[in-house]
């Protein structure tokens, strides 16, 4: 090793070190907020820092309901690469006159909530008394959940991403929806194209835009599974060469030179420069872990966007090498490799129907996500579902039915932005029960709701369903 290596790597010891150090007097908790599309991450993370900053909602936090937390604030965040997350911005589009949904999350960014607070149990009541109260600094993480879905091309080569990208495009080729009419855009491209042929730069363009459009139908039909997820989301990438690239048929080689080796030469070159980054900068470093989910646009859309969602979320589930901590990785922190210990599944939009319909919905997270939460608990990590509405936007009513009272939830609808009462009516319990002819789609409505009037009230953060409960969830041990 040469002496300028070996100094280097003395240096980020002593960094590291250093960093540990710190953490010892004010311990941090990296929370890693994700979700699928349309599932909410932004209006959560909102509803989540508000609701902290001023409690009086909270009751379901129990260090909160102990009266144990005595102040929270936001303060600088500690990673200088990462754009802050427009908490500001946000709250005021909910508070609007009109109210608006805060934008959907489109770049990780990160913001940072210190609290102080008493620790209970007499270990905590001694420690009180000698340093007096604790802190904890809650590092909050929001990233797109198409980017998390990228980690899975990491155990992939170009062969077997294509197979898969290209036996997918032809399952839903099929049919008349816009997914179908693009995913036989793409095919017929596939099939005019000699990818033997020397590389033609028109022809590689081509065959990326017209993939990044499938998969932009798809996501519009409730479609979950849809990497390279930059594709959607490209940022400053937009045009580059490592974005240049679609699947290919197979072939046992490919000409040095030729459009197939080019592509291939591209996407290892995305997962270099764009997913293993994400993965060592940001994703690595993560404690905890919410995966909000659409369950209940998936169920409104079809089974064959509930199966795509649930295959989605095992994917997800697998890239968290979830497990808990050793005693030696809690003592060593930075310097030892960390594991996500605790993951919330969280169904978002539970105000979308009757509480009395909320087991059901959790009933369905559960069964399509089985096998893969017992292979997290087995591995000691501790994961746990929850209906949530980040911001409360309906409040729940009775409408008559053929003489029959009925539970209903009544909002402003957000295609017109009248007021209504509607029977939802209940989720399917689980897949083989959407597939099911006893279990009609037309039983169930999933309606997009407008934000409500929200009126600012001192102490308390914008209406909720569990917001409370997650968090003690997460952070709860913690405090």
């Amino acid at each position: 090793m040469a002496i300028s290596e070996w100094a280097d790597g003395a240096a980020r010891m002593m960094e590291r070190w250093s960093t540990q150090a710190a953490g010892m007097l004010q311990p941090s908790l990296r929370l890693g907020v994700t979700g699928l599309s349309r599932a909410g991450k932004t209006l959560f993370i909102t509803s989540l820092v508000a609701n902290l900053l001023r409690r009086g909602r909270m009751p379901g936090l129990k260090a909160e309901a102990e009266g144990r937390i005595l102040a929270a604030m936001l303060t600088p965040q500690p990673d200088f690469d990462a754009p802050r997350f427009d908490f500001e911005r946000h709250l005021s589009d909910l508070y609007g006159s009109p109210p608006t949904w805060p934008e959907s999350t489109r770049q990780i960014a990160q913001l940072r909530v210190s609290l102080r607070y008493q620790s209970s149990g007499m270990m905590g009541r001694l420690a009180r008394e000698v340093v007096g109260d604790s802190y904890l600094n809650l590092d909050i993480i929001d990233y797109p959940g198409e980017w998390l879905l990228d980690l899975a091309l990491m155990e992939k080569d170009f062969a077997s991403w294509s197979n898969e990208a290209l036996t997918a495009a032809k399952a839903r080729a099929q049919g008349e929806g816009a997914e179908a009419v693009a995913g036989r855009a793409f095919l017929n491209w596939v099939a005019g194209t000699d990818f033997a042929a020397p590389l033609d730069e028109a022809a590689a363009q081509q065959g990326a835009a017209l993939y990044a459009e499938f998969l932009r139908a798809m996501r519009q039909a409730g479609f979950s599974r849809l990497a390279p997820g930059r594709f959607l989301l490209p940022g400053d990438l937009e045009g580059a060469p490592a974005l240049t690239f679609a699947p290919a048929p197979p072939e046992r080689t490919a000409r040095r030179g030729s459009l197939r080796a080019t592509l291939a030469q591209r996407y290892e070159a995305y997962k270099a420069l764009v997913v293993r980054p994400f993965f060592t900068t940001h994703f690595a470093k993560l404690d905890r872990q919410i995966v909000l989910v659409d369950a209940l646009g998936a169920a409104g859309a079809g089974p064959a966007q509930t199966e795509d969602m649930a295959l989605a979320l095992r994917d997800i589930m697998s890239a968290f090498r979830p497990g808990e901590r050793s005693w030696l990785g809690a003592l060593l922190g930075p310097l030892w490799p960390r594991r996500i210990d605790r993951v919330l599944l969280a169904a978002s939009k539970a105000d979308h129907i009757h509480h009395s319909a909320h087991p059901a919905l959790m009933e369905l997270i559960n069964s399509l996500l089985a096998e893969t939460v017992d292979r997290a608990a087995y591995r000691g990590a501790a994961v746990n579902a929850l209906a949530i509405a980040s911001v409360r936007a309906t409040v729940e009513d009775e409408i008559r039915h053929n003489g029959e009272l009925l539970p209903a939830v009544r909002g402003r609808l957000a295609e017109s932005g009248e007021d209504a009462a509607l029977f939802a009516g209940s989720p399917p319990r689980s897949l083989a029960a959407l597939k099911s002819e006893d279990w009609s789609r037309d039983c169930f409505q999933s309606v997009a709701f407008a934000p409500p009037i929200l009126e600012a009230r001192e102490g308390e953060g914008p209406p909720h369903i569990r917001i409370d409960k997650a968090l003690d969830f997460l952070v709860g041990d913690r405090l």
